[in-house]
């Protein structure tokens, strides 16, 4: 990924790694017993509704939430605030269009951003790192200009580089296509793509869509109410299992090579038991 020494990663160790991960709030448990390895390369998207613990999940491998009871480790460590191990896309959000941050000093967040002064061995090479990241992402353009001004998409493109500038082992997403255009998307969904091949790197993606990245899932982790599957997509998404999750008739059909879900959405809605942090939207 350009300049800089990556994390060090141990082999033959999971990139992402839980074990009996439980997590809950007072007596509301939003998922226990969760074992799961995701590898280096590995593309695991992570869906459910609302209240899941989807975002909550991002907050526990970032090192922002303990667990309740259990193990995390990332590529062999307890996940720490600010960990080079971890790169970050969080959803699209727009941005003042009078913020004094141009596209650089964005991505710039993505190697010191968590810590006080540059870090690096200079400001040559940090900006050596934070050009090569623009560049990979198509940004160089715009590099320079106030990132209120840009459009969602280019704001997005920007955060992916600032989640990629510190050669991470594990990238996490959540709900990075949010409020893009198809085309955004497309373009969203190729740089982590190619990103993932190129390097290695592990990709944790959190959805309520899963059809655009359909075809770059290795496996998904499903989140209902407690209740969690895991496995491939064909594994996964079927009127059986979700059903199942549910515990209500659901319906998956595939319709022009798309998964369309039919019958969750009532009943899924749990009213005024969302988990902290988690946006709201429609289910998958």
């Amino acid at each position: 990924m350009g300049p800089g020494t990556a994390p060090t990663r141990q082999p033959g160790v999971s990139a992402v790694s839980l074990r009996g991960a439980r997590l809950s709030f007072g007596p509301r448990t939003l998922w226990d017993g969760l074992d799961l390895d995701i590898a280096p390369g590995e593309f695991v998207a992570v869906l459910g509704p609302n209240g899941s613990g989807k975002t909550t999940l991002m907050k526990v491998l970032l090192g922002l939430l303990p667990l309740s009871a259990g193990e995390v480790r990332i590529s062999g460590r307890p996940p720490r605030r600010g960990s080079p191990s971890i790169g970050y896309i969080p959803q699209q959000k727009a941005l003042d269009p009078d913020l004094p941050l141009r596209g650089r000093d964005l991505v710039g967040l993505g190697l010191d951003g968590h810590r006080l002064g540059i870090g690096l061995r200079g400001r040559r090479e940090r900006r050596a790192r934070v050009d090569t990241a623009l560049a990979a992402v198509g940004g160089t353009g715009y590099a320079n200009a106030p990132v209120g001004r840009l459009s969602g998409g280019e704001q997005q493109r920007l955060r992916v580089a600032q989640a990629l500038v510190g050669n991470p082992d594990v990238l996490l997403c959540d709900e990075p296509l949010l409020s893009l255009d198809l085309a955004h998307q497309h373009t969203v969904t190729r740089l982590i793509d190619e990103r993932r091949r190129a390097a290695s790197t592990a990709v944790l993606f959190v959805t309520h869509e899963i059809n655009p990245v359909l075809p770059l899932v290795d496996r998904m982790l499903y989140l209902v109410d407690g209740r969690f599957r895991i496995g491939r997509p064909h594994e996964v998404m079927t009127s059986e299992v979700l059903s199942e999750l549910y515990r209500t008739e659901v319906d998956v059909l595939r319709v022009r090579g798309r998964l369309v879900v039919v019958g969750a959405e009532d009943g899924c809605r749990h009213p005024g038991h969302g988990e902290p942090g988690e946006p709201e939207g429609g289910t998958p």
